[in-house]
């Protein structure tokens, strides 16, 4: 949009239809009608009422101060101030209306413009940075705003004095009246030549100030990035380049529009002193007087105010109708994705998502998606892996709608995905990414947003079943801690519960999971993987994620790559055919002896073993107990040497299953057993501890040989 980086300002945009967008700008006045007309009544008076002090000057320089009537002088000094305060006066209340006026219109014209911009498709936001919309939301209308609180009125004020002190000197003098014009084709030629390179300026700046927005609120919101990057001279020196543009932008935009007050300050100067010379000279002669004179010479340089005033206003409204036109540019801009007319409205899906020959590119010609087909039933968990840009996101992006497809068809529940109403079919989607948005507002706010209806008892309940109401009851305000700007307040995995409770108290019928554990730690994935099993329960479920461990459950397991289905089945049975889904599974667990490893929960602190471990005898309670009087913390090796020991005896104990689990007592286990329980580490090549209601037993899963 702007220039630096997307593009040089040598060709500066000009307006495409000047006429129609200050005629579609004055169309918001229209609904003020009644204001405008006591406007208009104000500042019609209050100028006329100003326009007749020169003449009344000079009838009190020839009648009166001339011929020494006093009394006659204070009697006409009191009628010209008089005119003046009301002229005065009208004027003020023709401006406090004009404003009035120009705040409720441009209320308005910017409450049209965000909510136009909520019904624009995402690949609209995909082409404009947020700094450059912010500054057409902001900076645009501000400017617009200015230029109609100010500008009207003084509009109106100055064509009137404008014609006015043309009336007045040609019913004085003709002669005089002509001598008065000779400067005036040279002021509207200079007005016109230097108003257009001004106003060309003014719009190459505000172009630029949309970049600055852009550049600042990129810098900002990365912060912790740039940081931790020790980039900061890098993002001073972006910024700088962006914001020495905009002060030599700003500088020639300032300075054509500071060129039209002096030039315009010397031809009223010099065609005073035309005024002055011819009008001596005619008073030598004996036909006009002193009085005439002197009001021509007010008149003269009042003359010059209108031209110079519509120098400024010329200015201002050239800023303003550039910025008119950036946010028009923004309202015409229609969605992409629209209703079809015989779209239906949906409120209770099943979920059966099919998936037949689609083909989807963000750019055309450049296809992510080729021939995909797939079905999901009501209830099944889909699986989508494979290596990054694959087109995994891509899918969801399509089923979401987010985006229309090129060719092939969505269905759900046998109803065309363009047949469905937008609205109806998102309500009927739940979406958790790996990037979660919390908004500013109270945790109860930010759950709520999943359904605005629903009240703080289903939001507390969502927020259980999403193992996130232990962590809020512990913040300050609990359910009414208002969290900060991308609520940083929280840690990635309390912002990913919270996001898990927003989406169960939508209730939806399919389920998008987008990479959601893959930025946390393994105690926070255990309890982020036991929200999303609660959420999934009972729904169709489509799950991107790189861990495959995490998705190893699923009913269908689609292998991606480069916008293809290249394999397609279940955990087991992708791996039995030892094809693009094991190598990427086995390179995910390299290192590990080829262990589909669980995980378990953490404790503050394990101190160290002493000796070995023998069997589940002596050697064990020794080996624990004693071992707990150091100090360290055991390496991962260590621990991973006694889990595989205590792996294997439980193994000889038959805790294999749910039915044959067992107490630690049972098993013979030591007390400090329940420590060891508790660790994250990965578990042994014979499988991982479970544990359910008191009682453990091993999961014993190898890899195929």
């Amino acid at each position: 949009m702007g220039p630096g980086r997307h593009g040089g300002m040598g060709n500066i945009e000009k307006a495409k239809d000047v006429k129609g967008t200050l005629m579609r700008l004055l169309n918001y006045l229209g609904e003020y009608s009644l204001l405008l007309i006591i406007v208009v009544v104000l500042t019609v008076g209050g100028t006329l009422l100003n326009l007749a002090g020169p003449y009344i000057q000079g009838i009190a320089i020839d009648q009166f101060i001339l011929t020494g009537d006093r009394t006659g002088l204070v009697r006409i000094m009191t009628l010209l101030a008089g005119t003046y305060v009301v002229g005065t006066l009208a004027s003020m209340g023709a401006g406090l209306a004009m404003a009035t006026i120009s705040q409720r219109s441009l209320r308005k014209l910017r409450k049209e413009l965000f909510e136009h911009m909520e019904t624009l498709s995402l690949s609209f936001f995909d082409k404009k940075p947020p700094g450059d919309l912010m500054s057409r939301l902001t900076n645009d209308v501000d400017t617009i705003a200015g230029a109609l609180a100010q500008n009207v009125t003084q509009l109106i004020m100055n064509a009137i004095t404008l014609v006015g002190i043309l009336v007045m000197m040609f019913s004085l003098n003709v002669w005089l009246a002509l001598a008065s014009l000779i400067i005036f084709p040279i002021m509207i030629a200079l007005t016109a030549f230097v108003g257009g390179k001004t106003r060309n300026s003014f719009r190459a700046l505000q172009k630029n100030v949309g970049l600055l927005n852009s550049t600042m609120q990129e810098t900002l919101s990365g912060q912790r990035v740039i940081i931790a990057f020790d980039q900061q001279d890098t993002v001073n020196k972006k910024f700088s380049n962006v914001n020495i543009e905009a002060r030599d932008l700003g500088i020639k935009a300032m300075t054509y529009a500071m060129l039209i007050p002096p030039l315009m300050g010397i031809l009223s100067n010099a065609n005073i002193a035309i005024v002055a010379g011819v009008g001596s000279y005619m008073a030598i002669k004996g036909t006009v007087t002193i009085g005439v004179i002197a009001t021509f010479i007010t008149y003269s340089r009042r003359f010059a105010d209108p031209l110079r005033h519509f120098a400024n206003i010329y200015n201002s409204i050239q800023g303003a109708l550039a910025g008119a036109e950036r946010i028009f540019e923004v309202m015409d801009t229609m969605p992409e994705l629209t209703d079809a007319e015989d779209a239906i409205s949906v409120y209770d899906l099943e979920g059966k998502v099919v998936f037949r020959d689609v083909d989807f590119g963000y750019v055309e010609d450049v296809p992510v998606l080729k021939n995909i087909s797939l079905e999901a039933e009501p209830g099944q968990t889909i699986a989508l892996v494979g290596p990054t840009g694959a087109g995994k996101t891509t899918i969801v992006n399509v089923l979401t709608r987010f985006y229309d497809i090129q060719s092939g068809s969505i269905s759900i529940d046998g109803m065309d995905l363009k047949q469905i109403k937008k609205d109806d079919l998102r309500r009927q989607l739940g979406i958790v990414l790996q990037d979660v948005f919390l908004f500013s507002g109270t945790v109860m706010e930010n759950i709520k947003y999943g359904n605005l209806e629903a009240n703080d008892a289903d939001c507390i309940a969502a927020a259980k079943l999403a193992n996130a109401d232990g962590f809020i009851r512990r913040l300050p305000q609990g359910y009414e801690t208002n969290l900060s700007e991308r609520a940083n307040n929280l840690s990635q995995g309390q912002r990913q519960l919270l996001s898990i409770a927003r989406a169960i108290v939508a209730d939806p019928t399919i389920l998008i999971l987008d990479e959601a554990t893959s930025s946390v730690d393994t105690r926070t994935e255990v309890q982020i993987q036991q929200a999303l099993l609660n959420l999934m329960e009972g729904r169709t479920a489509f799950v991107i994620a790189h861990r495959l461990s995490t998705i190893k459950n699923a009913d269908k397991v689609l292998v991606i790559d480069d916008g293809e289905i290249i394999e397609r089945g279940n955990h087991g049975q992708l791996l039995e055919k030892k094809g693009f889904y094991f190598n990427l599974y086995m390179s995910q667990f390299k290192g590990t002896k080829d262990v589909d490893f669980e995980y378990i929960k953490p404790v503050e602190r394990i101190k160290p073993f002493k000796q070995p471990m023998g069997g589940m005898g002596g050697g064990i309670h020794d080996g624990m107990g004693g071992g707990m009087h150091g100090g360290l913390r055991p390496s991962p090796a260590m621990i991973q040497e006694r889990m595989m020991q205590l792996a294997d005896s439980l193994k000889e104990k038959g805790a294999t299953s749910p039915e044959t689990a067992m107490t630690p007592e049972e098993i013979g286990l030591p007390p400090m057993f329940e420590m060891m329980m508790q660790m994250s580490t990965p578990m042994s090549q014979s499988g991982a501890f479970v544990e359910k209601d008191g009682k453990y037993y091993l999961v014993e899963e190898r890899l195929p040989k």
